[in-house]
């Protein structure tokens, strides 16, 4: 423990990305990753007609997951190469099958390849939260379907809505999130067995010239690894539009996460609604009673850094130079694991936060009451005129009285006393009672019970049916 607090280590390891995150962007699975390609790449040659043993294959096979990073640390240091280095400790492992290991392919064999599968598990991760978070949002807002609220446009009192309306909001961000994913995931292909420049000559050479071995090859390998082929075309590296693509994806996702983790803390500020509350939390170091919104807080502070990372490898992408360059490399494995890790803590706090929200109707009523009566002007202008009264002259009427009940309001801090004023005011006609019968918040929500349930029905409950229920690696870590 102490050596490790004596050098740097990233939050996102420490504090924020789930274990099952942080073993996928893990030098064992990364690397090992890189020995199951050189075991499909073996067995494929020797299917294809190479001289390669099945006792060869076999051997590279019982040692994936055997790896001796001291080996590959000197030797690397040695040859300043990280590929041939593994590909040195490979061989020292497997004496047998030391002379065939990635036969006739580049580095990017591995490395490119690996990473693809590496992307397709990391989206995996990220597409099950969201439907964790799908799950619990759907939940509350059946439960909060009908219960009225304030609305807002300018962050100014509108129209109400309801409870459970303003969570499909939420929501429908969500699921153009996890359409776009599942979309790119449907995208991914290997980069295959490409050589230098992309052009197959090595592997050419290897089969004599037998073009359809090679396409073989490459189609036999991405069936090994689970995959649905490869990219019809490429210089030595995959596309690096693809990197581009997923961090938009994992950027969309942010965008979502901070626009619910930001209402939820104005929601806060309203004492309306808040995020769940430990018994033991400690809300300010200072302040004993504060209740501070630290894990929406979070969600915003991590979800602006995945966005802030769509930018780096769109760069990459658009400055490879011809068939490649090396400049991404460094850049790349800092980007992406970071992305993918960053966006999996967002994920485990939405999950969290939303799996416990807290709703206060009484605040929300209170609330909803106090500006009610000046949202309800319309509908009382229009009973009014129903008995007979001018439009035109109640409408300066209403004017009037909303100015002066607004202004005592703001100035003096007085309650809203529009509906006394306009109860005494002949030209309406209207008692305080009838008056009152107007104030039903349900009055004012529209359609918001039904479109939460015809929105449900319609585009959440066939994700969940189809692929809700999964247990999902969510810890809360600090």
């Amino acid at each position: 423990m102490s050596n490790l607090n004596a050098s740097y280590q990233s939050p996102l390891q420490g504090r924020y990305a789930s274990k099952a995150m942080l073993e996928l962007f893990s030098n064992n699975t990364r690397y090992g990753t890189w020995r199951k390609l050189w075991v499909a790449l073996a067995e494929t040659e020797r299917e294809l007609g190479l001289p390669i043993t099945q006792e060869q294959v076999d051997e590279l096979r019982a040692h994936v997951d055997d790896i001796d990073y001291e080996c590959v640390a000197a030797k690397e240091k040695e040859i300043r190469h990280d590929v041939m280095a593994h590909v040195y400790a490979y061989g020292v492992k497997c004496p047998k099958a030391k002379g065939i290991i990635h036969l006739g392919a580049t580095s990017c064999y591995v490395t490119d390849n690996a990473d693809v599968l590496i992307l397709k598990q990391g989206l995996e991760i990220i597409r099950l939260k969201i439907v964790k978070v799908l799950e619990n949002l759907s939940a509350f807002a059946s439960k909060y379907r009908a219960l009225p609220t304030l609305g807002y446009t300018h962050l100014q009192p509108a129209q109400p809505v309801t409870v459970g309306k303003r969570a499909t909001l939420w929501m429908q961000d969500l699921l153009m999130d996890y359409s776009d994913l599942c979309y790119m995931q449907g995208q991914l292909r290997l980069l295959g067995s490409r050589g230098t420049t992309g052009t197959q000559a090595s592997f050419l050479e290897l089969f004599d010239g037998d073009h359809e071995k090679v396409k073989q090859l490459d189609e036999r390998i991405a069936r090994k690894m689970g995959m649905e082929g490869v990219y019809p075309v490429s210089g030595q590296t995959y596309p690096r539009k693809l990197d581009s693509r997923v961090l938009g994806v994992l950027g969309g996702l942010a965008q979502s996460a901070y626009r619910f983790g930001n209402d939820l803390r104005l929601l806060q500020h309203m004492r309306e609604m808040e995020e769940p509350f430990e018994k033991n939390q400690v809300g300010s170091s200072a302040m004993a009673y504060k209740r501070n919104p630290m894990r929406s807080e979070r969600i915003c502070s991590l979800s602006r850094y995945v966005m802030s990372l769509m930018e780096n490898p769109a760069m990459t992408a658009s400055t490879q130079w011809l068939e490649r360059t090396l400049d991404d490399s460094a850049n790349r494995r800092l980007s992406i694991s970071e992305a993918f890790l960053a966006a999996d803590a967002v994920l485990s706090l939405y999950i969290n936060v939303t799996s416990g929200m807290v709703v206060y109707p009484k605040i929300i009523e209170r609330r909803l009451r106090e500006f009610l009566p000046f949202l309800a002007t319309e509908n009382i202008l229009m009973e009014a005129v129903k008995r007979g009264g001018d439009r035109q002259a109640l409408h300066e009427r209403i004017r009037q009285h909303s100015m002066e009940a607004s202004r005592r309001m703001k100035e003096e801090g007085a309650d809203c006393d529009l509906m006394t004023r306009l109860s005494s005011d002949p030209a309406f006609g209207l008692t305080m009672e009838q008056l009152e019968a107007v104030l039903d918040p349900a009055l004012y929500i529209g359609r918001c019970p039904e479109q939460v349930d015809e929105f449900l029905d319609a585009c959440v409950k066939p994700i969940l049916e189809r692929e809700g229920g999964v247990q999902v690696d969510a810890q809360v870590n600090v």
